[in-house]
C-alpha cells in the first residue's frame, strides 16, 4: 500500500512538473479581447444585431417595413432615421435602443447605423422632380371621405372594408392597428411596402397619384377602426396615436 502511494504522488509530482503553471482547466479570455458592446463600430454587426430581427436582412423588410427602399430614406431624413432609432416610435412596436431612452446603443452607434442606412441603400435623386405629399400630415382627415378614397385606391387588394382581398390581408386588424400610430399608417400609405408588391402613393391607381389631403383622409379612416381597447391596450390615446414623434 504504501508502495502504490508513493509512486502515485511521483507520478503527480512529474505531471505537474512537466505542466508547470500553465495548465488551466479552460482557456483565459482577457480584457482586452473580449467584445464590449457599446464599443462595436461596424455597421453590419450594428443592423444585424439591432434591425435585422424586424426589418430584415440587408433592409429587405420582415415584420417592418424595408429599411432598404429608397423612396422611404427620400422622404424621411436623418432626423427621422436617428429619433426612431434612439427613442423608438410610441405607439408601435419600434423600440427605443438609445442609451439615452433605456436601450444599449451609444448615440455614436445609432450615428452609426444613419449613415450605413443612408450609405448602403439611399439614392439621393430618387424623388427629384416628383411633388411628394408630406410625410407628416399637413392637412386633416375625414374619415368619411377616408372610406371613399380607400376603396378607389386600396380596395382591390385589401378589400372594399379593409379586411383582406385576393393579394393583401386585412388592414383594419385589430392587432395590426395596435402596432401602428396614425404617423406610420402615413407612411405606410405614402411609400407602400414594395417588398410585399405594395406600391406607393403614385401606384395605386395608374396615373393618378394619391394627394396629400386623400392619404390623410385614408389614415382618418384606419384610424377610426381602432378600438378604444386597442387603444388602451397599448397606452396610446386616439389622439396621441397621430402625433409625430
Amino acid at each position: 500500500m504504501r508502495f502504490l502511494i508513493g509512486k502515485g504522488l511521483a507520478l503527480l509530482v512529474t505531471l505537474v512538473g512537466v505542466s508547470g503553471c500553465n495548465a488551466p482547466a479552460f482557456p483565459k479570455r482577457s480584457i482586452e479581447t473580449a467584445e464590449i458592446p457599446d464599443r462595436i463600430a461596424d455597421f453590419q454587426v450594428l443592423y444585424s444585431r439591432n434591425c435585422a430581427g424586424c426589418h430584415g436582412q440587408d433592409g429587405k423588410g420582415g415584420a417592418a417595413l424595408a429599411i432598404n427602399d429608397p423612396t422611404y430614406l427620400a422622404i424621411a431624413d436623418d432626423l427621422v432615421l436617428h429619433t426612431a432609432i434612439e427613442k423608438g416610435i410610441r405607439g408601435t412596436a419600434m423600440p427605443a435602443f438609445g442609451q439615452s431612452a433605456g436601450g444599449m446603443l451609444t448615440r455614436e452607434q445609432v450615428e452609426i447605423l444613419v449613415r450605413g442606412i443612408r450609405q448602403h441603400w439611399a439614392r439621393p435623386d430618387q424623388l427629384q422632380g416628383v411633388t411628394v405629399p408630406s410625410r407628416v400630415a399637413s392637412t386633416t382627415g375625414d374619415a368619411t371621405r377616408g372610406l371613399v378614397t380607400f376603396r378607389r385606391y386600396c380596395s382591390s387588394c385589401h378589400g372594399v372594408d379593409g379586411a383582406g382581398g385576393k393579394s393583401a390581408s386585412s388592414i383594419v386588424d385589430p392587432s395590426f392597428l395596435s402596432l401602428v400610430n396614425d404617423q406610420e399608417l402615413r407612411t405606410l400609405v405614402l411609400v407602400g411596402r414594395p417588398e410585399l408588391g405594395a406600391p406607393d402613393w403614385r401606384g395605386n391607381v395608374l396615373g393618378q397619384p394619391m394627394s396629400d389631403q386623400e392619404i390623410s383622409d385614408v389614415v382618418a379612416w384606419l384610424s377610426s377602426k381602432r378600438s378604444s381597447f386597442t387603444d388602451e391596450s397599448a397606452g396610446v390615446s386616439p389622439n396621441e396615436s397621430g402625433k409625430e414623434k
